[in-house]
């Protein structure tokens, strides 16, 4: 069993039921992120899971200098507090630099580190010292076991509220390949583990100037993470993922997702 970590008033790890971490790639408007994640909120209750609604307000790892990267820290820190405040979710983001966790700490419930960031120790201990829950998101580089030494790091600021991510591992050029032994050795380090299903379905940089992605893929792969024993399930949430500015090709529509979370509740049951 894994430690419980609350974010914001919802329980991960423990004997608490899955988790539902979702919402867009990144922030498009105001608007947008609101609507998405009072769709969202509508959704995870009718199911029976807890959500924290994510959404970036700056991806600074693109393609592309010409690809689209959000509002920004200050009007996307606003906007994240206005889905707080107006929804009662909880809410995530990543951050890129040292410097970005003064404001960012103000707002998010849990500070995300991304995947290609997940060995900058300067970083990592800056965001275990803000006192807030941490998200390290597994390096497509790094095998399982490696996260012993990222879990040190912020453990040795005091810091015991970490979560860890997996995300899939590089097979090849723009490919990632999902190996579920990866979940159960993680949860050994007595931390939650979250299975992020859209970025495990991205084909990094495999469009050239934006990376493409294979949303077919995400649904089962969430339930299969669902059967091996996981404590969150990411999933990029989009009303129309082919019209986002950002990740299109893997985020699921918003219309597959009740669904979805209805076999998955199933699953979690039956694997109890």
């Amino acid at each position: 069993m894994t430690k419980e970590i609350k974010i914001g008033n919802v329980k991960i790890g423990g004997k608490n039921p899955i988790v539902l971490i979702a919402g867009p790639c990144v922030i498009e408007s105001e608007e947008s992120a609101l609507r998405h994640a009072r769709q969202l909120k509508v959704i995870a209750a009718a199911a029976g899971m807890p959500l924290i609604f994510k959404s970036s307000y700056d991806k600074a790892n693109r393609s592309s200098i010409d690809s689209f990267r959000g509002p920004g820290i200050k009007k996307g820190l606003a906007i994240l507090a206005k889905v707080k405040s107006q929804t009662g979710l909880p809410v995530l983001s990543d951050i890129h630099c040292r410097e970005e966790i003064k404001e960012a700490k103000n707002v998010l419930d849990m500070i995300q580190i991304p995947a290609f960031l997940s060995r900058q120790t300067d970083l990592i201990l800056e965001a275990a010292r803000a006192k807030k829950p941490v998200n390290i998101k597994k390096g497509q580089f790094l095998a399982p076991w490696d996260m012993a030494n990222i879990i040190k790091k912020i453990e040795s600021t005091g810091n015991k509220n970490i979560v860890i991510t997996e995300r899939g591992a590089s097979f090849g050029y723009n490919n990632l390949v999902s190996d579920f032994r990866s979940i159960m050795i993680m949860r050994e380090f007595g931390y939650p583990v979250v299975y992020d299903a859209s970025h495990s379905v991205q084909l990094p940089g495999g469009l050239g100037n934006k990376s493409g992605g294979e949303r077919r893929f995400i649904s089962r792969l969430a339930m299969a993470a669902a059967a091996v024993g996981v404590d969150a399930i990411f999933i990029e949430v989009h009303i129309n993922p082919d019209k986002a500015p950002c990740d299109g090709p893997n985020m699921l529509f918003m219309k597959d997702l009740k669904g979805l979370l209805t076999r998955i509740k199933k699953i979690e049951r039956a694997a109890i």
